[in-house]
Parts: structure tokens; C-alpha cells; sequence
């Protein structure tokens, strides 16, 4: 195989590891044997891009390729000053012919040892490997899973369940990985991944906002305007809070290091919005008061809004 492996993997001999392990992959999808069943062509190329990423895909095989220690097949190249080392006992006018013929090169088998050894293979090892495709699958988990993390399962189409670590701080949208879960490689090669889509299902009161959480919560006017203490969910459970007298809809209250949590970070906070719900069903008792209260009907609420 005398083609460059930059040019068959279709890179620059500046890539980087991860450029090549990129494109080896790109190629290897669409010319994988099992995709092209029969295709002897397809077949050959595919063996090509194995062999040329067997050599590139190891950062030291690639260098001692990339300073003529070895050739695309892995095998040793004969030193380059080869001839030259013969030479001063070559005849005048003949400066690469020894006198003694091949007496001073040694066995002529051990010549075409240095140019043609190869890498031995193992008995009955396959001529190329490829890892193997990864799968796709997506999961709906809950608000306060994704929050606090758990242990659950994907059910997969074939075969038996995957066990899924969901961490802590999971986001709506992330994709896990679950390494060697995917589709088995070829010729010995390493096992693709599972990748897994993450779909938080929204929560009844809870909202993310980054590590935060934020919640609406409903008071009486009682204790909004007498104030004192209120139980507020949070993920990590139910929290007392001091509810200050004279407190308005809309105000926000805090609630330190109960939001989502940053492993050895701490956690994010809980931001309270107040606000103000009336009784069910009218009441006379306070509406008599409120007809009563003459200091009400002095409250502009709405001046800035008054054109």
C-alpha cells in the first residue's frame, strides 16, 4: 500500500489526534463491511483507512512514520545513510559496490529482512479493526432527578436494560455517555458508546434558572400584611422562611444554597416570588373592612402608570 495515510484519511499532516480519529470515523461509517455487504471495492477501501488509521491514530507510531523510522504498513525502514555507510570500502568509480559482494553487507536475508519486515499478527486475527458505531437513544426523567441525580434505566429496543447514572445538575438537553455501550467494533476493535439524550419533565413549581430555582408562592393577605413565617418548598426539602409584615405581590425573597447542587461548589439558591391570593369565596367580614379602612383609598399603586 503505497498511498500516504494523510491522503487517505483525507487530513493534513498538521492534524491533530482528534482531527484523525474524526475522520477515521466519518469514513469508516460509510464504508463499514457490514454496510456494504458483498462490495468487494468498498471492502478494500475500508481496509486501506484501518490500516492508514492503525499507524496515524498512535501519536508514536505516527511520529516514527512522520521521520521515515517505519512505513505506512508499520514495517522498518532501512537507515538512510544505508549506502553511504559502505561506501569508503567501494572501488573508485564504483561507490556502492563492495568488493567482497554481499560478504559486507552480511546475509542477503537479513538485506531484505530491513526492507521488507512486518509487524507480526496473531494467529487467526482479523487484517483490520475499526471501532464500532455508537447508539442514539433519548430518556424523560423527572425535575427533582435531574436536580439531585439518581440511578435509573433506558429500556433498549434489543437486548437487555442499561443501567444510567444521572448526575447531579443533569440539564434539560444534555447527553450522557455511556462508553463501550454502543455497537461492537470489528476485528478486535473497541466497542462504540451509548449517547444518551436527557429530557427534563417540567415540575408543577419549580423552575431552573442555572443553578437557581425559582418558584411562585402563594401567601394570605393576613400574612402579607402581618407577616411571619411560611414553610417554602425547595428540592432539597421543605425550609421555614421569615416572611417580613407589609410584604407585596411580586416581592422576591432568597433562600440561600437550597437550589441545585455544585458537587464541592455548594449550591445555588431559591428565589421565592410572592404572591397574594384572596380568599376563595367573598367575605363579608373584610369586605365591611376594607369599606371601613379610609387609608386605602389614598394608595396609588398604579401613579407610575398614569399617564
Amino acid at each position: 500500500m503505497s498511498r500516504d495515510p494523510y491522503d487517505i484519511l483525507g487530513v493534513t499532516r498538521n492534524a491533530t489526534q482528534k482531527e484523525i480519529r474524526s475522520a477515521f470515523r466519518k469514513l469508516a461509517k460509510k464504508l463499514h463491511p457490514d454496510l456494504n455487504p458483498g462490495d468487494k471495492n468498498t471492502e478494500a477501501k475500508f481496509k486501506e483507512i484501518s490500516t492508514a488509521y492503525e499507524l496515524l491514530g498512535d501519536s508514536e507510531k505516527r511520529a516514527r512514520f512522520d521521520r521515515g523510522e517505519i512505513d505506512m504498513t508499520g514495517g522498518e525502514q532501512a537507515p538512510r545513510n544505508f549506502y553511504r555507510e559502505y561506501a569508503s570500502a567501494s572501488s573508485p568509480g564504483e561507490p556502492f559496490r563492495s568488493g567482497g559482494g554481499f560478504a559486507g553487507f552480511g546475509d542477503a536475508d537479513d538485506i531484505f529482512a530491513s526492507f521488507f519486515s512486518r509487524r507480526a499478527r496473531a494467529p487467526g486475527a482479523s487484517p483490520f479493526h475499526a471501532p464500532g458505531r455508537d447508539r442514539h437513544f433519548s430518556m424523560q426523567i423527572d425535575f427533582l432527578d435531574a436536580v439531585k441525580g439518581t440511578k435509573t434505566k433506558v429500556e433498549l429496543p434489543e437486548g437487555p436494560a442499561l443501567d444510567v447514572q444521572i448526575p447531579t445538575g443533569t440539564r434539560h438537553g444534555q447527553t450522557l455517555r455511556l462508553r463501550g455501550k454502543g455497537e461492537p467494533g470489528s476485528g478486535g476493535g473497541p466497542a462504540g458508546d451509548a449517547l444518551i439524550s436527557i429530557s427534563v419533565r417540567p415540575h408543577r413549581y419549580f423552575t431552573r434558572d442555572g443553578d437557581d430555582i425559582r418558584l411562585e408562592l402563594p401567601i394570605t393577605l393576613r400574612e402579607a400584611v402581618l407577616g411571619g413565617k411560611v414553610r417554602v418548598p425547595t428540592p432539597s426539602g421543605p425550609v421555614d422562611l421569615a416572611l417580613p409584615p407589609n410584604s407585596s405581590s411580586g416581592k422576591v425573597l432568597r433562600i440561600r444554597s437550597r437550589g441545585v447542587p455544585r458537587g464541592n461548589a455548594g449550591a445555588g439558591d431559591v428565589y421565592v416570588t410572592l404572591k397574594i391570593v384572596l380568599p376563595d369565596r367573598p367575605d363579608d367580614e373584610l369586605a365591611s373592612f376594607m369599606k371601613r379602612w379610609a387609608s386605602g383609598t389614598t394608595q396609588r399603586p398604579r401613579k407610575d402608570m398614569e399617564g
